[in-house]
Formats: structure tokens, sequence, C-alpha cells
């Protein structure tokens, strides 16, 4: 390994730091924590300053899955190259889109049912204790 891999894009009069920044980051996340750990056992606070840096940079969570598994918004339409694949993520977007509208729809009107039950219980609950409240003050 030439050190031209790493620090190619440095600038010719990067200090020590960068340096040691780059050749980090070209090593990857375990130099990291290596560098951390050496940094605890030798002189804590440089193990700490190490933790810290590397938290507050977000160089521990640069590479995780997350950013693999990351999507834009319209990813699902770029085309895939093969038309027969295309045409049948098309159709099954749709479909899928349509069932979705339909699960939606009956969720509202089951919610409405469900209000309107509610309400209906909370009418003749109110109309009971009134024909209730009405004998018990004729009497």
């Amino acid at each position: 390994m030439t050190t031209a891999t790493y620090t190619a894009s440095l600038p010719a009069n990067a200090g020590w730091f960068s340096r040691a920044e780059a050749w980090l980051d070209h090593k990857g996340k375990f130099a990291w924590i290596a560098a951390m750990v050496l940094g605890f056992i030798l002189f804590w606070p440089v193990g700490l300053a190490l933790l810290i840096y590397s938290l507050w940079s977000k160089k521990m969570f640069s590479n995780s899955c997350r950013k693999a598994y990351k999507s834009t918004p319209f990813s699902h339409m770029k085309s895939s190259g093969n038309s027969a694949f295309d045409a049948y993520k098309a159709d099954t977007l749709r479909r899928l889109e349509e069932e979705q509208d339909n699960f939606e729809a009956f969720l509202k009107r089951l919610r409405d049912a469900k209000d309107k039950a509610e309400f209906d219980q909370f009418m003749d609950d109110r109309a009971t204790k009134a024909r209730s409240g009405d004998t018990s003050a004729e009497v």
C-alpha cells in the first residue's frame, strides 16, 4: 500500500492530524476502534478524545447498514433495463397502491362505524339517564 491511495484527496500542506484521519478512514471503522482502545490504554484522555471525535464527526456510522438500504422516493421508478421486469414491477406497484387505497378506505369505514356505534351508545345512555332522572323527579 502506498500513501498515495488515501492521501490523494489531501492538500500538499496537510498536517499530521489530517493525514492520520485519512489513514484511519482508509483502514475503516475497525481502525478507528483500535485507535480508540489504544488511546484508552495508553492515556485515557486520548481515547476519550477519539471517541468524542468519532461520534461527533459520525465516522463510526458513515458506512452503516442503514445507508446501504437507503432509497430515494423515486427509486422504484428507475428502469432496470429489462422491459418485461419493468412492466411486471409497474403492474405490481399499481396493484399494491390500489390495495392500499382499498384497505385505507375500509379502515375509514370501520372507524366511522365504530364512532357511530359509540355515539349511538352514548345517546342511548343519555336518554336512559334522562328518563330515569325524570321518573325520580316525579315520584
